[in-house]
């Protein structure tokens, strides 16, 4: 592919490699997602099935050759949102400003808005990522963001300063 570099293609295989599970060659369609996300993409729903993903297991496989171009024209695709994009919509719902918000809020907003998530999603989000809430029921959304995202959790959470 003209349009990755050397080592986008080496990390398209490796991760690749990874889902080829049986070492036939080919990875199942519904793993189309994870295998895009695992090369640091952040596809939405629609995307990955626009580009070939399935619903369910089984229906369809890919190639390595069928996955390159998948993987070029979604690293194209400027529907993915990155941390910072979010950190600065979460800005929206920090009223004093301290890189604090309503737990609850948080949820709702995981909840209700983009590609929604179920009530049992959200459990596991929450547990998995979600700091503890304080007295007021405030958690700080950076590190939570950092968690999501696979980024380093920063040790001065306020994104105000």
């Amino acid at each position: 592919m003209a349009d990755l570099s050397d080592s986008e293609v080496e990390k398209a295989n490796f991760a690749f490699s990874i889902y080829d599970t049986d070492g036939s060659g080919a990875v199942d369609a519904y793993q189309l997602g994870d295998l895009l996300r695992a090369c640091d993409l952040n596809p939405t729903n629609a995307l990955i099935e626009k580009m070939g993903g399935t619903k369910k297991k089984g229906e369809k496989t890919i190639s390595l050759e069928e996955f390159l171009p998948i993987y070029s024209q979604t690293k194209k695709d400027k529907d993915q949102g990155v941390f910072e994009d979010f950190i600065e919509c979460l800005k929206l719902y920090d009223k004093q400003e301290d890189g604090h918000m309503l737990g609850a809020e948080l949820l709702h907003i995981l909840l209700s808005l983009g590609e929604k998530l179920t009530d049992a999603e959200i459990e596991e989000v929450a547990k998995d990522c979600l700091d503890p809430e304080d007295e007021d029921g405030m958690v700080p959304y950076v590190p939570f963001m950092a968690r999501i995202c696979g980024k380093p959790v920063p040790e001065d959470p306020n994104p105000f300063k």
